[in-house]
C-alpha cells in the first residue's frame, strides 16, 4: 500500500545570480517523493501573483497534488536571494513577509491528516505567528512525525526548537545544527554522545544526521550507524539534503534496515548534488549508478 505524507512550510523561489529555481526544504522533499512513488500532499500557500502561478505550473509539472496549497491575495510568493559563490557553502537571505508565513487552518487539511502516514516539517514555516499556529494543529495528530529541523537564523529561538523537538518522533539536523543544539541543550562535545543525549531529552524514535561529504549516521535505540557516503563531482548542493531526507523517509516507512535507509538515502543526496537545482529529475537507474560507486573511506 503506498504510504502517505504530508508536506509542510514554505515553498518559493531561490532566485540566484543567474536564473531563479523553485525551492523550499518542505517543498523539494515532497517533489522526491513523489517521485519516488509516495502519495505526497503539501501544505503551504503562494502569492496571487505570477511567481506563484509558476511555482504551481511546476509542481504540476511533477505530478504533486495541490489541493492543499492555499493562494493569498495579500503577500506575494515568497523568494530566498542566494549567494553561491561558495559552492559548499551557499548563503540565502529569506525574504519576508510572504505568504508561506500566513498558512491557515481549514477543514480539508483536518481531514486529510487523519489518513497519512507521517507528517514532514521543519523550524523556518514558524517564523511567523499564523503559520506557526496552523503548524502546531496540525502536529496534534497521532501520526508519524518527522523533523527537518533545517535551522536559518534568525528565525527560531530555544523556546520554538523546543516546542518542536518536542513534537517530533524522529528528528533530521546536519553538523552545524548538532553544534546549536550542543549549546542550547549542554550536549558532549563527541558526536555519538551528543545524539544519544538529544534523543533521551526528547523521546525521539530516531535521530538522523547529515555529515555533508563524509555521509551520514542514525543513532536509534543506543546505536549509532554509520554510512561514509558516495563521493562525486558537486554542482551545487541546494537540495541534496532534501533528497536525503526523502530517501530517508521512503525506506523509513518501508521499514528497511537502518543500513539501507542510510544507503539509499546518501544515493540521492549525492545524485541530486551533481546536478543544479533541488528537484532534477532523475530515474532509478541513476540512483543504482550512484550506489555503484564506492562509498567514501
Amino acid at each position: 500500500m503506498v504510504k502517505k505524507i504530508i508536506c509542510f512550510g514554505e515553498m518559493l523561489w531561490d532566485v540566484f545570480p543567474k536564473e531563479s529555481i523553485a525551492g523550499g526544504a518542505p517543498m523539494n522533499v515532497a517533489l522526491h517523493l513523489q517521485h519516488l512513488g509516495l502519495d505526497v500532499k503539501m501544505i503551504s500557500k503562494v502569492g496571487d501573483d505570477k511567481p506563484g502561478r509558476k511555482l504551481l505550473a511546476f509542481t504540476e509539472k511533477y505530478g504533486l497534488n495541490q489541493e492543499l496549497i492555499q493562494v493569498d491575495k495579500e503577500y506575494p510568493t515568497g523568494s530566498v536571494i542566494v549567494d553561491d559563490q561558495d559552492k559548499e557553502n551557499i548563503k540565502y537571505e529569506i525574504v519576508k513577509p510572504v505568504a508561506w508565513d500566513h498558512i491557515q487552518w481549514t477543514e480539508d487539511i483536518e481531514k486529510v491528516a487523519r489518513n497519512v502516514n507521517a507528517i514532514i516539517f521543519g523550524s523556518l514555516a514558524a517564523r511567523e505567528e499564523e503559520s506557526k499556529e496552523t503548524l502546531f494543529k496540525l502536529l496534534e495528530t497521532p501520526v508519524l512525525k518527522i523533523l527537518d529541523i533545517n535551522l536559518r537564523p534568525p528565525y527560531y529561538t530555544a523556546d520554538l526548537l523546543d516546542r518542536l523537538m518536542t513534537k517530533a518522533d524522529i528528528l533530521k539536523i546536519n553538523e552545524d545544527e548538532l553544534t546549536l543544539l550542543a549549546n542550547f541543550y549542554d550536549l558532549p562535545n563527541q558526536m555519538d554522545a551528543a545524539l544519544e543525549k538529544l534523543s533521551e531529552l526528547f523521546s525521539f524514535e530516531l535521530v538522523c544526521i547529515t555529515l555533508g561529504s563524509k555521509g551520514a549516521a542514525i543513532y536509534q535505540e543506543g546505536e549509532i550507524i554509520k554510512h561514509p557516503g558516495y563521493p562525486v563531482k558537486v554542482q551545487d548542493t541546494v537540495g541534496s539534503g532534501d533528497a536525503f531526507l526523502a530517501g530517508f523517509v521512503s525506506k523509513y516507512l518501508a521499514k528497511e534496515s537502518p543500513e539501507k535507509i542510510l544507503d539509499f538515502a546518501c544515493a540521492l543526496g549525492a545524485l541530486v548534488a551533481t546536478f543544479n537545482g533541488g528537484t532534477p529529475q532523475y530515474n532509478d537507474e541513476d540512483i543504482a549508478a550512484i550506489k555503484s560507486s564506492e562509498p567514501s573511506e
